[in-house]
């Protein structure tokens, strides 16, 4: 996927495979895309600006794109996919000794590094999720439910390990957390200070707000 800092160059020349060179083209048209709509919205994506950054003529993105929305809902998956196997593989490296707590609380940096730093597809994913047309968001919203059903598990076994407040209620805490790192998306940025505080901050707040456990 398509980190924030600019895509690797290629070299077209070099590469003798049709298909491959097919595909790095592809890829270049959907790295563009992901960082014009993670900044321009879905308004206001225009296939110009995406060709421009890919040094492509505009046309040529249909070649790969049938239109303009199926460019935005390949966009709008890859986003969560990512995220999914991102912060999946971060949790399944840690102990499997390690609290509950601490599992979430490396869940909520990896999301929050992701989605502001790493990952122009997830940026894109989550602040549009509100703009584009409902049929865009078939395949994401697919994805969302399996990145929604890792979260479920850690709030479950944090719940079962009496890690929580016992006066909470463990999906609407996980909703308010989910929540609130994406909602960074679109409020943060290097001016507003270093992203190390921004997610020392959220652990914090997250940690101090689910359990009394100091």
């Amino acid at each position: 996927m398509a980190r924030k800092s600019a895509p690797a160059p290629t070299d077209d020349s070099t590469d003798t495979d049709t298909e491959s060179k097919s595909a790095r083209t592809r890829q270049r048209i959907l790295d563009a895309a992901a960082h014009v709509l993670s900044r321009k919205g879905y308004a206001g994506t225009r296939l110009s600006e995406v060709a421009e950054i890919a040094e492509l003529q505009a046309p040529a993105i249909y070649y790969y794109f049938p239109s303009r929305d199926d460019l935005v809902e390949e966009v709008m998956w890859a986003g969560i996919a990512d995220m999914n196997i991102h912060v999946g593989g971060i949790l399944e490296a840690l102990p499997s000794d390690m609290r509950p707590l601490d599992k979430i609380l490396v869940a909520v940096e990896a999301h929050m590094r992701h989605e502001l730093e790493i990952s122009d597809y997830t940026t894109a994913s989550i602040r549009n999720a509100g703009q584009v047309p409902e049929k865009i968001r078939v395949r994401q919203l697919a994805e969302e439910a399996k990145y929604g059903a890792l979260w479920r598990a850690l709030f479950d076994e944090a719940a079962a390990a009496g890690e929580l407040r016992p006066e909470l209620d463990s999906t609407v805490a996980r909703m308010l957390v989910l929540g609130a790192l994406n909602w960074a998306a679109e409020w943060w940025t290097p001016t507003r200070g270093s992203l190390d505080t921004v997610v020392a901050t959220a652990q914090s707040i997250v940690r101090n707000g689910l359990s009394d456990d100091r």
